[in-house]
């Protein structure tokens, strides 16, 4: 048999050939790493490191199963940088143990690192970064578990102009693609539906004083902002909106809906309202709930929990089927799985895009808290 399709075998048969052999299990172990990246300081570690700790769960599930492999964890931080992230991911592409990895919750950051992966020909699935042109570059050795920012707008769009009835809304981004993504997108969607966008501006990732942008802005009379942003400069505009006196609401998608938006923003943030993808529910994801929680990791569990958790889930099943030592064949075995885990069944579409269905839910600001509406 060789090296490039290697067979996945099971435990127990792993355990007869090496009774038979007269040798203790772990004499032949090999040991393989499966790296992890993710924002695990700054303002934006509150999701890497939700995420990470659903990647040490599913390697530590796997580990104890009694694979015919140990699994060692490779866990770096791309501090929500694209320089920092390429870093990281030259650090795991230079690691001869590493099979695959998985990583990023900022689209700029995936954007730097995903050529860097396929250039390597290591298999990576995105578990948190949702710009569209991720996938749309259709890297071979890369993948993505999460749905695109076009399946939170789409829904936050038509509920505002459908179900709250605002008709005029001006933008507010950052420079990123990931802002520019956010614009065009929501703007297309927002316009469908029969709303106008009144007026847009945008400002690099860093900014911290946007007075100027939204005195040029608050002259329109919109009905409501929409923020295309992240975490820190959402809170910012936020609260210098309410020091203008720019008294109309807020509206975004996942990158701003985190507990550290409401400490940036303070009492400004009450009634911001963001449109969120939620993991479907089902018993393997109630199972993992239940495991985390006994577990007893230090940071609360997110909706990118799960999502790093089936990302890891989705590389052994892939391992399972055809191996590991021929990296080319196990990243077309990745794209081509049916897996059913805490997500659901999710399988890729030809650019390696997930087309598992994740519902949205809309969270609002009320009394320090997002809460569910």
């Amino acid at each position: 048999m060789s090296n490039s399709r290697r067979t996945f075998i099971t435990t127990a048969a792993a355990a007869a050939c090496l009774a038979a052999a007269g040798r203790p299990a772990v004499a032949q172990q090999k040991t393989i790493r499966i790296g992890f990246i993710g924002p695990l300081s700054g303002g934006n570690a509150h999701h890497g490191l939700a995420a990470r700790n659903g990647y040490v769960l599913a390697v530590e599930q796997a580990n104890a199963a009694g694979l015919p492999f140990k699994i060692d964890t490779a866990i770096l931080d791309d501090a929500s940088d694209p320089t920092t992230g390429v870093n990281a991911a030259l650090k795991l592409t230079n690691d001869s143990d590493i099979v695959a990895a998985i990583g990023h919750w900022n689209s700029p950051v995936a954007l730097a690192t995903t050529p860097v992966f396929n250039r390597a020909g290591i298999p990576f699935i995105v578990w948190g970064a949702i710009s569209p042109r991720v996938t749309e570059q259709n890297l071979p050795f890369v993948t993505r578990v999460t749905p695109t920012l076009t399946a939170e707008n789409t829904p936050l769009a038509e509920w505002l102009a459908k179900t709250r009835g605002v008709k005029t809304l001006v933008i507010v981004s950052d420079t990123s693609d990931y802002g520019k993504q956010n614009t065009t997108s929501f703007t297309g969607l927002f316009e469908k539906h029969g709303g106008k966008i009144v007026g847009s501006d945008a400002a690099p990732v860093g900014t911290t004083d946007f007075r100027a942008l939204l005195t040029r802005l608050k002259p329109l009379n919109a009905e409501g902002l929409y923020f295309g942003g992240v975490i820190t400069e959402a809170g910012i505009v936020r609260r210098q909106m309410k020091e203008l006196g720019m008294n109309i609401p807020m509206y975004g998608i996942s990158g701003i809906y985190d507990p550290k938006f409401i400490e940036i923003a303070g009492e400004a943030a009450e009634g911001t309202v963001a449109g969120v993808r939620q993991a479907s529910r089902n018993p393997k994801s109630d199972a993992m709930e239940a495991a985390y929680a006994a577990r007893r990791f230090a940071e609360p569990s997110s909706h990118y929990t799960a999502f790093a958790y089936d990302a890891i889930g989705i590389i052994l099943a892939a391992i399972k089927a055809r191996g590991y030592a021929d990296k080319a064949e196990l990243a077309r075995t990745i794209r081509a799985i049916r897996y059913d885990g805490v997500l659901g069944e999710t399988t890729f579409d030809s650019n390696g895009q997930t087309q598992v269905s994740v519902a949205i839910h809309q969270f609002v600001v009320r009394n320090g808290q997002w809460v569910k509406m």
